[in-house]
């Protein structure tokens, strides 16, 4: 029996192009919709897994929607002679009604079931005239979005900056933690002096009583001394 003729709606519909330079990963999006009126299972496949990223590579796409799929072709050495031989594969089926287990689904679906689109990739570099018009002609949002390379940068600083947040979040702990004992001795420093002046006073209260005291034992000697003169 001969498969089924494909639901879902591809764009671009037959190839996928990747526009240089490949120093760094280069985005492509392949919008997957569905016309019907019943969900859609789906899986994005590729003859060259290693040199692709793609998200997402599978999933239900739900009745009258659709969802983009970004496709990114990691950083290689281009060679402009070579001729791209690297394809992709859409494969869908109608998602049961009852389904609970999606890749349960996928291995139990009959071939008669499923449904396929292919795509080609395809390289290219753009001309050096071009560079500086597409650059202005872009948004500076979007020109700094398609800059993957100040996004490294920018994620780098960030990472400085948190290392920089921590070691003055530890020093600022530390200086806080030194203040604190220096204030501790400060306050002990203080309440043994205190206690010393208090003691002193005590002292000096105590030899002022004394010598009132022997002041005034003197003086009824002296007066007792006095009446038995006379």
């Amino acid at each position: 029996m001969a498969r089924q003729e494909q639901v879902l709606q591809l764009e671009p519909p037959h190839e996928l192009k990747f526009r240089g330079p490949f120093t760094d990963v280069v985005t492509a999006t392949l919008k997957l919709g569905n016309p019907t009126d019943r969900n859609v299972c789906f899986k994005v496949k590729t003859t060259a897994p290693r040199r692709y990223c793609v998200r997402p590579n599978s999933g239900i796409i739900d009745a009258g929607t659709s969802i983009n799929v970004s496709v990114m072709l990691q950083p290689f050495d281009y060679d402009p002679n070579e001729k791209s031989k690297h394809k992709f594969m859409v494969q869908s089926m109608l998602a049961p009604y009852d389904m609970t287990d999606m890749e349960g689904v996928w291995k139990e679906a009959k071939p008669e079931e499923l449904m396929d689109s292919k795509l080609r990739c395809a390289f290219e570099l753009p001309l050096e005239n071009d560079k500086t018009s597409e650059l202005s002609s872009l948004p500076k949002s979007a020109s700094s979005s398609l800059d993957d390379g100040e996004v490294k940068k920018i994620m780098e600083e960030c990472k400085r900056l948190q290392m920089e947040v921590q070691r003055l979040r530890e020093e600022n702990k530390q200086i806080r933690e030194e203040d604190g004992l220096r204030k501790r001795k400060v306050t002990s420093m203080a309440s043994s002096s205190h206690s010393s002046s208090s003691q002193a006073m005590i002292r000096e209260e105590g030899l002022s009583t004394r010598v009132l005291a022997l002041c005034v034992l003197f003086f009824v000697i002296g007066v007792i001394i006095g009446k038995l003169a006379l």
